[in-house]
């Protein structure tokens, strides 16, 4: 506030709203006193001035201290740490409130999901997370594949077709259709570079030795999507099929908006079928042998089950958790 707090003032309470998703609230107790304002020592992670037709509040976001570290050179007062999140915009809007001894003022605050550190954007810009639940099934999913620069207008939509990966990998830019490529196996479930790793010969997976627990869940080692979505399962996947209006490229259209962006060979790098035929991973380790991993194919005549080499590059839808 602009200069003394006097007893009984008028302020405004503040409204934070940020779309989409996770929703947190923020607590401030205030105590108005005569002469003053006595409040606990926080760490603040934020804060700003709202302004009303009745008055300005300034506001912090932050967390009580627990402790403090003195010694002759410097004092360090120490919150309890919390995950971090990224700078967000938001609204402020303004009602009238009278704020006495012992109010609570509610801040509300929805902030965007956030993608795993180290993730890397091909067109420079994350994904847009926004979600479409099919009213059958019940499940949310996001609307477009992992780096699609929006949903599917169409089946050929060029626009809506994303990235492709490797089956387990992470977004490290070998996803992106203009990587380079390498044929050189990575020994670690991060081999360390954004290239597309070539594999002629079987067991046709970029890491050697196989691990087939990196996409497993919201906190699979190599998980790609946003913070609260994961790869979808065989039988998630295929309890959506069993809603599609038709066996083919309309009913994955017409269902998640799934196109045809087609995928990236395994032996050299180049591009197969893009236009004219779709291939979605799942999270789900194939069963024939536990070689390669479970997926969908489609195209304009059919759909079906399209297992195949964990080194193929696949279009990602994320599921919601």
């Amino acid at each position: 506030m602009d200069g003394t707090i006097e007893n009984k003032k008028r302020i405004t309470t503040i409204i934070v709203e940020i779309k989409i998703m996770n929703r947190i609230q923020v607590f401030f107790a205030t105590c108005m006193l005569q002469f003053g304002l006595n409040a606990q020592t926080s760490v603040n992670g934020a804060g700003g001035e709202a302004t009303g037709s009745n008055g300005q509040m300034s506001f912090s976001v932050g967390e009580i201290v627990y402790t403090t570290m003195n010694n002759s050179s410097y004092s360090i007062a120490q919150g309890i740490q919390q995950p971090y999140i990224p700078p967000f915009n938001y609204t402020v809007s303004a009602t009238n409130n009278t704020i006495c001894s012992g109010t609570t003022v509610t801040l509300s605050v929805n902030v965007q999901p956030s993608y795993p550190a180290g993730t890397v954007h091909c067109n420079g810009t994350p994904t847009a997370v926004v979600d479409v639940t099919n009213p059958i099934t019940g499940k949310t999913w996001m609307d477009r594949n992992l780096g699609a620069s929006r949903a599917a207008t169409s089946s050929t939509d060029a626009s809506s077709y994303g990235d492709l990966y490797q089956w387990g990998r992470g977004a490290d830019g070998h996803q992106c259709r203009n990587s380079a490529t390498t044929s050189t196996l990575s020994s670690t479930d991060q081999p360390g570079h954004g290239d597309f790793i070539l594999v002629p010969n079987t067991p046709y997976d970029w890491r050697s030795p196989q691990n087939a627990n990196l996409w497993q869940g919201v906190n699979g080692v190599n998980n790609p999507c946003p913070s609260g979505y994961r790869l979808p399962t065989r039988m998630e996947f295929e309890s959506e099929l069993a809603t599609w209006l038709s066996d083919d490229a309309f009913g994955a259209f017409t269902s998640l908006r799934l196109s045809m962006a087609g995928g990236r060979l395994n032996d050299d790098g180049s591009f197969l079928n893009v236009g004219s035929f779709g291939a979605y991973w799942y999270s789900t380790v194939s069963a024939n042998n536990g070689i390669g991993s479970s997926g969908l194919g489609f195209n304009t005549s059919s759909r079906y089950p399209n297992d195949n080499y964990r080194s193929i590059g696949r279009s990602i839808r994320c599921i919601k958790n």
